[in-house]
């Protein structure tokens, strides 16, 4: 039967495609008919689906469609063509349900259609209006949204919490040593004031090696010390010739005339001059080159003396009273005293920076640690040493400002209390008494006699300050960087023995141990090399190497994972250590998870570390720990040297690492060479530069004083003719008055 029926249909199927193929001119495609005639057509093939669109497709057919009107005429099912303009859907009453939207379809020619059966055309009564949002203000827009902050961190604020493993956050705390971070200044300084003036670099001397300017500054040094004794000599007698009158002796005959002590006190004078005219006439040039010092107005100040004295020798009238002699014989033996105390320091200075080829060079680098100038210590030639040593000291470079202005003020007061006052009598004395208040005593003595006792302090460690410059250059400094060499010099570190476990052998297991510590550049480098040596083994090619923050290296060999680390870094990493195992400073090796070696060191902190640590503190200079040995952490050198490690910094490792690194280019303004190992000396050379800038500079400033107050004392005593206030005596005392702290600072500044 169903086969009749297949038959029947598939015969009338036949008859509709030839009657579709006759016909002329035919707008009816077969899908229309086979669904006028309720056969509908056959589903498209779908094409193969993506599975990669399988999740990107929505699947419109299982969407549930909506049920036809139960009161409208059902429509045949065929081609939907979406006319334009199509009428608008017939309006919903109250609690009805909203009908499905009617498709358009193909009209039928055979079937009749009723009235009934098309819907009434809806005319709109209105346009749709959309209303506008209405404008919200400020203050409820951000409560608003505060409000939805404050929810949505109340939803998540224990979700980081809860997925954290609290056992393993005590356990990684306990293993891994803390750091400190640098808290660098993202934002711009401010703009220097307007009144402030951006200096030039100042021209140095030409770089000369060390060696030359020792035997420069050492050539007739003795003779200059032999030409200051003598004119202390000369001083004594001076002084002797003032104090005989006060003290009621007498003079034989002719040394009781007046004009003849006049003689006698410039002929002392003019000795002292000779003596002293290298010094003098260096004071002279540089007054040629407008850079005026004390030694200019000193020379000044002994030829208006000169001068006067030869006047009164010559008057007519019975002089009643000395020149300033006395004054400026004091004056030259400060100067050359002074003087010499500076070049016995620069030639010591010299001398120990000879002594090496290749010292080592503390640099002040700016900005290297926590946006902070930071001192340096690296191995380097011993390059533009020589041109900072030449260069004009902190005193120098203040009376190069304040002398000019002296001497000027010192002339016109001068001429104003001579002339302007209608006693041009007083012109050479008055000349005389203001040049010779002036020329301050301490002015040679504020860096020369400082700087030499400095020298002598830190020469026995082996530094030398790089002259002017690099002191100057120590008023920014404040933290300095050690190196595991600074702590455990060469010999402060030593192997008590090895053990080796598993089926490894020792060469092994010390080769790859020396690799890995030689790759990572740790002060250990020379001890587990000197011990591979000793052994006959040789050195291996190792990749991937890794510093770790817990205390150790990590890296491949041959295929093997090699640990190297301390006992926190092999818990750390899951290591089994044997128990029982008490080993206070070790170095563990690990070779594919398994322990492999136990080395036994020895660490003995050099006694002078405690002073230059001192030293550092007291001066303000923070230690920075850049350590490569992963032993030498905060808590081992408290725990067994006591020392203050609560007030060093300790960067995380790879900071360190760069930070220590040989190879860093150092551009910093050069402080001093060191010629041996240790901590001391390159703490030693950073206090001495700051206490020896910090003396100079107050020292010069004192002088700087006295001279200004002299220069008005002289100019008011000269004008109303006070002599006797303003005898010799009285002002050398004033001199010395001045000169006592400046005399205090110089041998001060070396105590530390």
């Amino acid at each position: 039967m169903r086969d009749h029926e297949t038959q029947q249909n598939n015969s009338d199927l036949i008859d509709i495609k030839s009657l579709i193929g006759d016909a002329d001119g035919g707008d009816y495609s077969l899908d229309d008919i086979m669904a006028e005639y309720g056969h509908p057509a056959p589903p498209p093939e779908k094409p193969e689906e993506d599975p990669e669109e399988r999740f990107n497709t929505i699947d419109l057919s299982r969407l549930p469609r909506p049920a036809p009107r139960p009161d409208g005429p059902v429509r045949p099912q065929g081609r939907v063509v979406a006319f334009p303009g199509s009428c608008p859907a017939p309006a919903v009453e109250e609690g009805e349900a909203a009908p499905p939207q009617p498709e358009e379809s193909l009209p039928v020619p055979d079937e009749p259609k009723e009235e009934k059966d098309i819907p009434e055309p809806v005319e709109e009564t209105s346009t749709p209006v959309i209303p506008f949002p209405k404008e919200e203000s400020p203050i409820s827009a951000f409560i608003k949204d505060l409000s939805r902050k404050a929810d949505d961190y109340a939803d998540h604020m224990f979700e980081a919490d809860e997925a954290i493993d609290k056992k393993e956050v005590r356990r990684l705390e306990r293993l891994i040593p803390g750091t400190d971070q640098e808290e660098v200044d993202d934002e711009a300084p401010p703009p220097p004031p307007f009144w402030h003036r951006v200096r030039r670099p100042e021209k140095l001397p030409p770089d000369t090696p060390p060696q030359k300017l020792a035997w420069k500054y050492g050539r007739g040094l003795k003779w200059m010390r032999t030409r200051a004794l003598l004119v202390f000599l000369l001083t004594l007698l001076a002084l002797g010739q003032t104090l005989a009158p006060l003290l009621g002796l007498t003079w034989a005959a002719p040394m009781d005339r007046p004009d003849v002590q006049c003689w006698v006190s410039v002929g002392l004078l003019g000795a002292g001059t000779l003596l002293a005219i290298d010094v003098l006439l260096t004071g002279i040039a540089r007054a040629c080159f407008l850079k005026f010092g004390m030694d200019t107005l000193a020379a000044l100040a002994c030829g208006f003396t000169l001068a006067d004295g030869t006047a009164l020798a010559l008057g007519e009238a019975t002089p009643d009273r000395l020149p300033y002699s006395l004054v400026c014989l004091a004056g030259l033996f400060c100067l050359l005293h002074g003087t010499y105390h500076k070049r016995c320091g620069l030639r010591l200075s010299c001398r120990t920076a000879a002594s090496s080829a290749t010292p080592y060079r503390v640099t002040l680098e700016p900005g290297l640690w926590n946006d902070r100038e930071t001192y340096a210590k690296w191995s380097g030639p011993p390059e533009d040493f020589g041109s900072q040593i030449q260069a004009d000291d902190g005193a120098q470079r203040i009376f190069r400002r304040v002398c000019p202005l002296l001497l000027l003020g010192g002339a016109a007061f001068a001429l104003q209390v001579s002339v302007g006052g209608a006693h041009p009598e007083r012109l050479l004395w008055a000349l005389s008494a203001q040049f010779t208040t002036i020329a301050a005593f301490g002015s040679s003595l504020a860096f020369g006699r400082t700087f030499h006792k400095t020298a002598r302090r830190i020469n026995p460690g082996g530094a030398a300050l790089a002259g002017w410059p690099g002191i100057s250059a120590s008023r920014q400094g404040s933290c300095v960087l050690i190196t595991d060499g600074d702590l455990f010099p060469p010999g402060y570190v030593e192997l008590n023995g090895f053990k080796v476990l598993g089926d490894y052998s020792s060469e092994r297991v010390v080769a790859y141990t020396a690799t890995l510590i030689r790759e990572s550049g740790s002060g250990l480098t020379q001890l587990f090399h000197d011990q591979l040596r000793s052994m006959g083994g040789l050195l291996r090619r190792a990749d991937s190497l890794q510093c770790h923050e817990g205390g150790g290296l990590s890296a491949n060999i041959r295929g093997d994972q090699v640990l190297v680390g301390s006992a926190a870094f092999m818990k750390l990493m899951e290591v089994k250590l044997p128990q029982g195992l008490n080993v206070k400073s070790a170095v563990f090796c690990a070779i594919d998870g398994q322990l492999a070696g136990i080395f036994a060191l020895s660490y003995v902190l050099p006694d002078t570390v405690f002073p230059a640590l001192e030293e550092l503190m007291l001066e303000r200079v923070e230690p920075v720990l850049a350590t490569r040995d992963f032993n030498l952490i905060p808590a081992m050198l408290h725990q067994r040297f006591k020392l203050a490690a609560d007030k060093m910094a300790f960067p995380p490792v790879e900071r360190r690492r760069d930070l220590s690194d040989p190879d860093q280019i150092r551009q910093g303004t050069l402080t001093a060479l060191l010629c041996r190992e240790g901590l001391l000396p390159f703490a030693e050379s950073i206090a001495a530069a700051k206490r020896l800038r910090w003396a100079t500079r107050l020292g010069a400033w004192l002088c700087c004083v006295s001279s200004l107050l002299g220069m008005l004392l002289a100019a008011y005593l000269t004008s109303v003719g006070a002599y006797t206030s303003l005898s010799p005596l009285n002002l050398l005392i004033y001199m010395f008055t001045w000169l006592a702290p400046v005399w205090f600072l110089s041998g001060w500044a070396h105590r530390f």
